[in-house]
């Protein structure tokens, strides 16, 4: 009994917590100038600058601010077409 609640636990919980950690750890490697991301404090903006381990932030024109890669919670890529 204590095996099976091991077992579902584990596909329950911890396997999609590890499958999405390792997606968001992908879009934080492949980010791009242009990228639309928001912060962990909730802050919007536009990838102006990649560096080795921060990110230079457009907020608004001539704002520029640098965060650690960690505090991106998500990334929305630029569009392809141009639009």
């Amino acid at each position: 009994m204590m095996g099976l609640l091991v077992v579902m636990f584990y596909f329950l919980l911890i396997r999609p917590q590890q499958r999405q950690r390792k997606e968001m750890e992908a879009r934080i490697a492949s980010l791009e100038s242009g990228d639309k991301v928001v912060t962990t404090a909730g802050l919007h903006g536009i990838v102006h600058n990649v560096k080795e381990r921060t990110v230079v932030i457009k907020v608004a024109e001539g704002t520029m601010l640098e965060f650690d890669k960690p505090a991106i919670a998500s990334v929305h890529k630029k569009d392809s077409a141009g639009k």
